[in-house]
């Protein structure tokens, strides 16, 4: 299980329901600590039970049951009090790979049991318990296994005078899930009627997207990666998202910010309902178009883990490197040898980025899918002209290792990519996604970091984040946060990196200062409110770094979405 994470009093609350992320909006003021940051992580995820009715008791029989000091005294005893025995199982999933077992034995006869519990990857402990008549014996065990997946727990209950057997069982699935990817696919678009009613998604309203069974996302599905869109605004407000209508109408974290006559996409990872469903909730006060495109999905079983990758600059139309020098023609594209490059595997299934588009003459927006494919009718970055814009982006790999960038404006533009991490068979790292994204940091907020009174990120420098504590080495291999630059005063960009120390580093004042990044995350121009996801390693210590690359102040707020972290680590 991986340690604490290691922050101090911060605020929870939500944008403000106007929208833009304005200074000084709060819901409620509720703070909360390190400990609870420490919660949301290993909080307990799903339940799984098996009640004591559906108990499977089997009656001894023989000379050894007969001759057992309960059949003397009376013959009928022995098999009255095994059929009386039973038991009951709680399963409390916790983490990437870990359940606490909860098993409740009764007995309507005082019995000495002994207890077995397999937990169906080829391990098994064992206890001895006594029961008293009509009560109880509650006993919790904790497993962690080495591989996600769904496994049979059962456990067996011998009375050690009858030798009567009482027997349950239950399936769980571990928290931690795996990824498939999807060919980019539009699930949603409220302008054509795609995945909801052709109509604008009403003022403080959501619509229910159908996730499983779309495409090619099958039943079961944990989790789904969508690029979300919203577009024809007419005022400033925000997007949350959520496995429930409600989670999504009351949610304390956003998922993408904009205001009027702005088109704003944000990768997203959400969690998806036993329904199948997710929903998306409309905060502002006027109706928006929303689109929705999957690019993969999240299985608690073996498909692709997460392989975690400082940011690393693989092509730049500006200097000509990874492609051709020069900007991209209007509908014109290029491919990008993604797979035994930059620290991404052969073999690798799916690679994330950051994509970004700078100096474009035109409206248009940006398209990266896998080399081979047909083009499809998804987008990943919206952009105007002049606009610099930078999204994340999930996307599979091409039989030949390769992607393809494509240009969706009629003019020539600038591309920029970043790759942030892949996913591959051969890599173990599962995501957990928390019940709630959660608030870490909000740099607006009085004790959102280190005790500090409200502070705005200062130009050319960068603030850092312990998210496990002062451990001895960090157990979490990625986060996925959803970041947010508001109050902007000039143009600049967003860069996240890994950290190289260790928290009693900094409070030691023995830190050394990190080298400055040169990849960006989300840029903004003045006056904007921008959003991005970022998946990032958090250095030895599980320290990350925000860095103001621009020349004035910024706040800047984190949500966490979800953390990767190997199996049985």
């Amino acid at each position: 299980m991986a340690a604490a994470v290691g922050l101090v009093p911060g605020t929870a609350s939500a944008v403000s329901v106007s929208g833009a992320i304005t200074s000084g909006a709060t819901t409620s003021g509720a703070k909360a600590s390190g400990a609870d940051r420490d919660a949301v992580r290993k909080a307990k995820g799903r339940t799984f039970s098996s009640p004591a009715e559906r108990t499977v008791t089997t009656v001894p029989s023989g000379p050894a049951a007969k001759g057992s000091a309960r059949a003397q005294q009376a013959p009928d005893a022995a098999t009255a009090a095994d059929q009386r025995l039973g038991v009951a199982l709680n399963a409390y999933a916790e983490g990437v790979d870990t359940f606490t077992l909860e098993t409740i034995v009764s007995s309507q006869e005082y019995a000495l049991v002994d207890v077995v519990i397999a937990w169906g990857d080829g391990t098994t402990d064992t206890y001895d318990a006594s029961v008293m008549p009509r009560d109880f014996d509650l006993h919790r065990t904790t497993h962690q296994y080495a591989a996600i997946g769904s496994y049979e727990i059962k456990v067996t209950v011998k009375d050690s005078a009858t030798g009567g057997v009482a027997e349950n069982s239950l399936t769980v699935a571990t928290e931690g899930t795996e990824f498939t990817a999807h060919e980019p696919k539009r699930l949603l678009d409220t302008r054509e009627g795609i995945g909801a009613a052709r109509a604008k998604v009403g003022a403080r309203s959501s619509v229910a997207l159908k996730v499983a069974g779309a495409g090619k996302v099958p039943a079961g599905v944990r989790s789904v990666v969508l690029n979300l869109t919203v577009t024809n605004t007419t005022a400033p407000g925000h997007v949350s998202a959520a496995q429930e209508k409600g989670l999504a109408e009351n949610a304390q974290t956003s998922v993408l910010n904009y205001v009027a006559g702005q088109s704003v996409p944000n990768l997203v990872i959400v969690p998806v309902g036993e329904d199948g469903y997710v929903h998306l909730f409309n905060a502002g006060w006027a109706p928006v178009d929303l689109l929705a495109d999957v690019t993969g999905y999240f299985t608690a079983s073996k498909a692709a883990g997460y392989g975690a990758l400082a940011p690393t600059r693989i092509v730049d139309t500006r200097e000509g490197q990874g492609t051709a020098k020069g900007q991209v023609p209007g509908y014109g594209s290029f491919d990008i040898g993604i797979a035994g490059r930059a620290g991404v595997p052969a073999g690798a299934t799916a690679v994330a980025l950051n994509l970004t588009v700078t100096n474009p003459r035109s409206a248009g927006h940006l398209t990266a899918y896998p080399a081979g494919k047909a083009v499809p009718t998804t987008s990943n970055v919206n952009f105007a002209a002049g606009q610099t814009v930078a999204n994340a982006v999930i996307v599979p790999v091409g039989a030949d290792g390769k992607i393809t960038v494509r240009n969706g404006g009629w003019n020539p533009a600038d591309v920029v990519v970043d790759v942030v991490g892949y996913y591959s068979p051969q890599s173990r790292s599962a995501l957990v996604v928390p019940p709630v994204p959660f608030r870490i940091l909000d740099t607006r907020e009085n004790g959102s970091w280190n005790d500090r009174p409200a502070f705005p990120l200062a130009p050319r420098s960068y603030e850092w984040l312990g998210l496990e504590g002062d451990t001895s080495a960090a157990e979490v291999d990625a986060w996925a946060l959803n970041t947010t630059v508001t109050n902007t005063r000039g143009d600049g960009f967003l860069s996240v990196a890994p950290d190289p120390n260790f928290w009693s580093d900094y409070v030691r004042g023995k830190n050394v200062k990190p080298q400055r990044p040169v990849s960006s995350a989300l840029n903004w121009t003045a006056g904007a409110t921008v959003p991005n996801l970022v998946q990032t390693p958090g250095g030895k210590g599980g320290i990350v770094d925000f860095w103001n690359q621009g020349w004035s102040s910024v706040d800047l707020v984190v949500d966490l979405t979800g953390f990767y972290e190997t199996p049985g680590a």
